[in-house]
């Protein structure tokens, strides 16, 4: 959600010939710079400094960012000091209540609460069980694809993208015969190469996709998420928010998944040992470890103070917007990937009541994806220098444009 409204203001930019790296100074811009997979040495500086700094951010309001581990697990689990709600942010950025894209991140208690509610027995270990075989399925197709390419694979494009994909659309409970096209708007979603215009008409199609799946679905519900839903609360909702919702599930369940996917097999594939500990099956706490280091998601949904308060050691005046980097929290003592780790809570699904939602199912995704990727290629490496790879640059979600790789 938080990439979606990024989107639309770069769209908003680009239309008026705007540009973002233009109207921000550096400054502003540095919670979302990395330096390949590590995030910039500035972070680390603020973070010392500092662990509640001033942003630069030409607003009415005074934006901080917060960086500390400490002081992003405060912020994240208050619910009485902070709002999530969309109106916050809609009357720093002149923008219309109507443009609330919905969804369980622009949200507050009791609104939060309730959307919560519909969406949390779907995502119920019980629940989720039932797509094991289909997800096992799925990567498997991914494989005998890249398998039968010649030369070069392009491992974005063949794995990291589809499984998540088609992983939504058993989750939603999208016909078959429609799946081919919501792999289309959602891979476009995506793509970011097209520029800010082109990605917020894909964001647009998408919405118009999910709307008409609910309306089909209130007719005649499938097994899915939207099906189960409305049978059980059908009254409860109406389609404008439950295709909210389902553009929830499809943002931060696809594109965060897919960055996953990428980044952690560029990993494995320079870390021998952790490579054969997933090869062998033990793929757990390898997962949790490139979870917390990559912390693909870079900073949480902006909160602002519901009343003055202090946050380590600054005061924070009602009204002000904050920025929690869940990057710099997750790398808060604990900088390089390290497979003996003990294994520690981590950043990468949020935390308080908007942590993510769908993360036990990013897990399994990813728990079936990587043991299957190494064991089917074990020589399995990069067709290109590491220093060719092109990464996004001042993207809330990190990830790589392509990962070009040999399989034999």
């Amino acid at each position: 959600m938080a990439s979606w409204f990024v989107r639309r203001q770069l769209a908003r930019m680009n239309r008026k010939g705007l540009d973002l790296g233009s109207l921000l100074p550096e400054s502003a811009l540095m919670p979302l710079r990395r330096d390949g997979l590590d995030p910039i040495p500035a972070l680390a500086a603020a973070r010392s400094a500092a662990p509640v700094s001033k942003l630069d951010i030409p607003l009415k309001i005074d934006v901080w960012l917060v960086s500390g581990r400490e002081e992003v697990r405060t912020v994240l689990g208050s619910v009485d000091d902070w709002s999530s709600d969309f109106n916050n942010l809609a009357v720093q950025v002149g923008m219309a209540e109507s443009e609330n894209p919905g969804g369980l991140g622009f949200s507050d208690p009791p609104v939060h609460t309730r959307l919560r509610k519909l969406l949390t027995p779907e995502f119920t270990m019980r629940r989720l069980a039932r797509l094991t075989p289909r997800i096992e399925e799925i990567v498997e197709e991914c494989l005998d694809t890249m398998a039968a390419a010649d030369g070069p694979v392009d491992l974005v494009e063949a794995f990291a993208l589809p499984i998540p994909s088609l992983v939504i659309c058993e989750l939603l409970g999208v016909p078959y015969s429609e799946r081919e096209a919501f792999q289309e708007v959602a891979t476009a979603r995506f793509d970011l190469l097209g520029g800010a215009s082109a990605s917020l008409g894909a964001i647009s199609d998408s919405l118009v996709f999910l709307r008409e799946q609910v309306k089909k679905q209130r007719d005649n519900p499938t097994d899915g998420l939207l099906g189960q839903i409305i049978r059980e609360h059908g009254d409860q909702v109406d389609d404008e928010e439950l295709a909210g919702l389902a553009d929830g599930v499809l943002t931060g369940g696809f594109e965060t998944t897919a960055s996953m996917l990428a980044l952690g097999a560029l990993v494995l594939m320079e870390d021998a040992d952790a490579a054969r500990t997933v090869r062998e099956g033990d793929s757990g706490p390898v997962v949790e470890e490139l979870l917390r280091y990559l912390t693909v998601v870079q900073v949480a949904f902006p909160r602002f103070a519901k009343r003055d308060m202090q946050v380590g050691g600054v005061t924070i005046k009602e009204g002000d917007g904050v920025i929690c980097s869940l990057l710099s929290a997750d790398r808060d003592g604990a900088e390089p990937f390290d497979l003996y780790r003990a294994p520690a809570p981590h950043y990468a699904f949020g935390h308080g009541i908007h942590r993510c939602i769908g993360a036990e199912l990013a897990r399994m995704e990813l728990r079936a994806a990587y043991p299957a990727l190494l064991r089917r290629f074990p020589e399995l490496r990069l067709a290109v220098p590491a220093d060719e790879l092109q990464f996004r640059d001042a993207s809330i979600v990190y990830g790589v444009e392509t990962l070009p790789v040999l399989v034999r």
